[in-house]
């Protein structure tokens, strides 16, 4: 789940005479918000979880072949 926090930064929101633009810092918002909201990487789909099916399947068919 993504964070999103309010941070200041030094972006082309803040007018050079020191007042913001409350525009700017809208847009700027929902820019970040929707990068991070709609980021498609999730780590927990690519951690190994140990032996899947497969390697059960191999394991059960040499133990019966060696009857065990």
């Amino acid at each position: 789940m993504a964070t999103i926090t309010s941070e200041q930064l030094s972006s082309p929101a803040n007018h050079r005479d020191g007042r913001s633009n409350p525009l700017a810092e809208i847009r700027d918002f929902c820019r970040q918000f929707l990068a991070r909201a709609f980021d498609s990487y999730r780590p927990e789909l690519h951690y190994m979880r140990g032996p899947g099916p497969a390697c059960r399947a191999k394991q059960t068919a040499s133990s019966q072949r060696y009857g065990g």
